[in-house]
């Protein structure tokens, strides 16, 4: 059995690979989400929901007989593909990360910069005297931002569930602020919400092509403003790629080996 860790649309077309190499029985999709769960919906035919830590993982792998994992989880979700790594050096088993292509090198506008961390892109943010700030970096830390960024106009662009909804407004914001709409966004998108909310400042991550990245920064310099990029956290992986073909390779062995129907 294989573990697909996953819950983006990276794990999608992961899923939907193993499918068409005759698998469809053979792997479980672990997502943390609702979301990731509906995403995955009609897709996968064993899904399991919810978060697991090390020793969960590793139960999970000898329950499930899993001989293979493959980490697909968004580039900035760290602490689960640290969990995999451990879990599957723990139980002898094969892991291989798959992660979507770094874009920075093809940027060069000179209104992007860059930072570590979400403390230091509040910094950052401050010291550059903004008003009005569009977070597109997703709803996980905008505790932090409203802590840290007091006094300047917030537009958090989240996904529009109720949960992500409910807790916006736990922290303050309103109707008036909350973005909520489902990504990517095209350049044309980017620029009528920047527009529209008077944007001088956006906050991403360093997401990639299949979150709209460039189309972000593309269109912070056709409005002229600046955008601040939080870099993904460097990782040792055991085993990575960011090519479709090596998972692919590696699924051509399975199927060499047994013969497994939908």
């Amino acid at each position: 059995m294989v573990l697909v860790l996953g819950g983006t649309s990276d794990s999608i077309k992961i899923c939907e690979l193993i499918n068409k190499k005759g698998f469809c029985n053979r792997y479980i999709l672990s997502v943390t989400t609702e979301y990731g769960k509906d995403l995955a919906d009609g897709i996968a035919k064993k899904i399991h929901l919810g978060k697991m830590s090390e020793d969960d993982m590793e139960k999970f792998i000898m329950e499930n007989k899993i001989s293979f994992i493959i980490d697909a989880t968004h580039p900035y979700a760290t602490e689960v593909s640290k969990n995999a790594i451990k879990a599957a050096e723990t139980t002898d088993t094969g892991y291989i990360r798959y992660e979507r292509k770094s874009l920075l090198e093809d940027i060069n506008y000179k209104g992007c910069r860059f930072a570590d961390s979400i403390d230091e892109m509040c910094e950052m943010a401050k010291d550059g005297g903004y008003k009005r700030i569009l977070i597109g970096t997703g709803s996980k830390n905008l505790a932090k931002y409203r802590e840290n960024l007091s006094g300047i106009e917030l537009f958090p662009r989240v996904l529009p569930t109720s949960e992500v909804i409910i807790e916006c407004e736990k922290l303050g914001f309103n109707a008036d602020n909350i973005i909520a709409m489902k990504g990517p966004f095209s350049k044309e998108m980017n620029v009528e919400m920047i527009k529209h909310y008077e944007i001088n400042l956006m906050l991403t991550k360093e997401s990639g092509a299949a979150g709209g990245f460039l189309e972000k920064i593309d269109a912070c310099e056709e409005c002229g403003i600046d955008v601040l990029v939080l870099k993904r956290q460097r990782m040792d992986y055991p085993n990575q790629t960011s090519e479709l073909k090596d998972i692919e390779e590696i699924l051509d062995i399975w199927k060499d080996e047994a013969k497994f129907d939908c």
